[in-house]
């Protein structure tokens, strides 16, 4: 793949992921909707899907749709530098199109919404409990789940087929996902912060910039975690320690 086709497709791909996640929020959260007061599951299983609807369309590119997905593919030597600052500009900027195109969607909603928190958390995360250094250590937790299980099931997401990645991201939001959302995701949570600061929201409040740093460090340093972990487990010398019948 040319790094024209990886732009293009990793941004249609997150593109979509964030319309449909952030969607899924707004359907449950957001006045007057007819998905009001839905759930968390019926929230991890609008984001399972959005994961699922993501993948399908950037398969030509092993459909990252995610920062942390690619450092771990940089950290394991499937990609270089290069290839991996054309993913990370295009899913940022899917997953800022994505939250503007669920704005628009939405528009009558955020309008009558007056909770300026409610109108913020359709497009980023925040944490029940407010600890930064641990909802720090969530996120890394959840975003090495979600990282490593990849890796050990076979490689990236176009080696594992797109279902078995959308009920991973199910399950961890199921499971992780109540301290702080599970962002799990850089460009998931930065895409659409940016959106709601920049964008014409009535009464929308705070960005909640302070808060930002968590969900973009957390998944980061999960993501080269969950490798170098892999690296290791994936050595011939350990393989063989641990399998003599296959070495």
């Amino acid at each position: 793949m040319t790094n024209g086709q990886i732009f293009l497709y990793e941004t249609m791909g997150t593109a979509m992921l964030l319309l449909l996640g952030c969607g899924v929020v707004a359907t449950a959260i957001l006045i007057k909707s007819k998905g009001l007061g839905g759930g968390w599951l019926l929230i991890n299983f609008g984001w399972g899907l959005g994961v699922f609807a993501g993948v399908y369309v950037a398969f030509p590119t092993s459909a990252h749709l995610n920062p942390a997905v690619t450092i771990a593919q940089l950290v394991l030597g499937k990609i270089d530098f290069g290839q991996a600052l054309v993913y990370w500009a295009a899913e940022f900027l899917g997953a800022f199109i994505g939250a503007v195109l669920c704005w628009l969607a939405f528009k009558d909603h955020f309008d009558q919404e007056e909770d300026p928190g409610a109108k913020l958390g359709v497009f980023s995360t925040g944490p029940a409990i407010r600890n930064l250094p641990w909802n720090l250590v969530t996120e890394v937790i959840a975003t090495f789940v979600l990282i490593f299980v990849i890796l050990m099931s076979g490689g990236t997401p176009d080696k594992l087929g797109p279902l078995f990645v959308a009920f991973l991201v199910v399950g961890i939001g199921a499971s992780l996902g109540g301290p702080t959302g599970y962002a799990i995701n850089p460009a998931r949570d930065l895409g659409p912060r940016i959106a709601h600061a920049i964008l014409p929201i009535r009464g929308k409040g705070s960005s909640d910039w302070g808060y930002s740093w968590v969900p973009i460090v957390g998944p980061l340093v999960g993501a080269v975690l969950a490798a170098l972990l892999f690296k290791v487990l994936d050595t011939p010398t350990l393989f063989a320690v641990f399998n003599p019948k296959t070495s």
